[in-house]
């Protein structure tokens, strides 16, 4: 048997870093990894492979240069699957390569092989070949991730009818598609085949578009889509899905029938951890299919850690790296890393892109927070023009009696960037006092924080401001 400090189950963005961490600060790790390729579904069928392939999509439609000096580009004339995921794969091989440098130069061994729980502090290793390796440690990390829920109702092919991780094998790009499932990863898909020029009809239960969004930012990104082509069918429910001789046949439970040449179901993910035998650790999960941890990411037996997808909400990539930083700080008691900020940034990289950190109206009428808004559009932007992004916005949420930030939410191009300058000043609890005093380059998109704040502050006296 071999003893570590730490083994960490799942390669993915929790399990690295944590890995990483661990033994930066001299701690014997091992990396426990069964997938053909390192970094998870994050760099191989989820977050760098979806957002590459919306760079793609806004490069071969041209989107972004439609809004520049009556440029009017259209689709790329015979464009193939082979054009359209290159610069995909290049990205995903280098950040692949980058993982497998960082485990090596921290000296992480890297175990191939699937991992199951022996009990509480040994794995077993079962390799390709066959063969079987024990390991036991002080502390374990499950950092499996998730998959896409398959159920066994929907005839999943992978060539009419995907998933959202199967959809990156495709063969063709169709020209017409259904997404059912309104969440995050279907709106993404959904707009990256649209910009594309498919015709795509997304199929939600809900009654708007990603509902936890501020409701203002979630119309703003239903009119874009809808103005690109996105037929959005909301409040609507699959009752079947079938293949038929052309592709696929959608009923839903309102009687509406539609008939597309391929479909992307993606209704949900679960936890990956059918083959770690978590019953033999002393650990089930909860009624959501997730693994159960406190605030340190410690599950119920205390040696047993767990971070990522694997836990459930909120399932980012940016802050399963910080979970499993926490972790393991907590697990050996580093003078480090010990919680996460308060103000965790959302990125949503549909077409047109978002982020938010913070409330939002609606949340703050439930909680009985007095607020006032202010906004900034890219239209009145110097850069949103030179860019050509004339309907992006930028909304700050500050209070009525102090003017303290609580939230910031932005849909345009670079949200995901800006919104950072917004979440320091959250997490800082600071006024919105703080983007008018600061001096912003011009012309920057970044500006927008300081006439969104000065249209907030007219709001609050009771007149408009110009912005500018």
């Amino acid at each position: 048997m071999d003893h570590f400090d730490l083994v960490v189950i799942g390669s993915g963005p929790a399990g690295e870093k944590a890995a990483a961490q661990a033994a930066y600060f001299g701690k014997k790790v091992a990396l426990v990894e069964r997938g053909t390729h390192l970094g998870g579904a994050c760099i191989n069928t989820g977050t760098v492979p979806s957002k590459t392939l919306r760079e793609s999509a806004l490069y071969f439609s041209g989107l972004r240069q439609r809004g520049l000096h009556g440029i009017d580009y259209s689709l790329r004339e015979g464009l193939t699957v082979g054009d359209f995921m290159h610069h995909k794969d290049e990205v995903v091989a280098a950040e692949r390569a980058k993982i497998a440098r960082n485990l090596e130069l921290h000296h992480v061994e890297l175990i191939r092989g699937t991992a199951s729980f022996d009990d509480a502090r040994t794995v077993a290793v079962r390799g390709a070949d066959g063969a079987s390796r024990k390991l036991a440690a002080q502390v374990i990390l499950i950092a499996t991730g998730s998959k896409p829920h398959r159920p066994p109702d929907i005839p999943f092919d992978d060539k009419f009818i995907f998933d959202s991780d199967s959809i990156l094998a495709m063969d063709r790009i169709p020209k017409s598609m259904v997404v059912v499932g309104g969440g995050v990863i279907g709106c993404e898909y959904a707009s990256i085949f649209t910009a594309l020029g498919v015709q795509v009809a997304l199929v939600d239960g809900r009654d708007r578009m990603l509902p936890f969004l501020d409701a203002e930012i979630s119309k703003c990104l239903l009119d874009r889509l809808t103005g690109l082509g996105l037929e959005f069918l909301p409040q609507e429910r699959l009752k079947k899905l079938e293949r038929t001789p052309s592709g696929v046949r959608i009923t839903l439970e309102s009687g509406k029938t539609l008939e597309r040449e391929t479909a992307i179901f993606a209704a949900g993910r679960r936890g990956a951890v059918e083959e770690l035998g978590l019953d033999k650790a002393g650990l089930a999960l909860n009624k959501r299919g997730y693994i159960e941890v406190n605030a340190s990411y410690q599950s119920a037996v205390p040696n047993i850690y767990a971070a990522g997808d694997v836990i459930g909400f909120p399932a980012l990539a940016s802050t399963s790296m910080e979970q499993g930083r926490v972790a393991v700080c907590h697990a050996f008691n580093f003078p480090y890393k010990r919680r996460l900020a308060s103000m965790l940034p959302m990125g949503i990289y549909t077409i047109p892109e978002i982020s938010a950190a913070g409330e939002s109206e609606e949340s703050c009428r439930e909680k009985g927070i007095d607020f006032v808004a202010g906004r900034a559009r890219y239209a009145n932007n110097a850069r949103g023009q030179i860019v050509g992004d004339l309907s992006g916005l930028l909304k700050l949420i500050f209070r009525r009696d102090n003017k303290q930030l609580l939230g910031v939410h932005i849909i345009g191009e670079s949200a995901t960037e800006l919104i950072h300058l917004g979440a320091a000043v959250l997490e800082a609890g600071d006024a919105i006092d703080t983007f008018i005093e600061l001096v912003f380059n011009y012309p920057t998109l970044s500006e927008m924080y300081k006439y969104a704040a000065y249209d907030g502050l007219g709001n609050l006296a009771g007149h408009k401001l110009r912005e500018g």
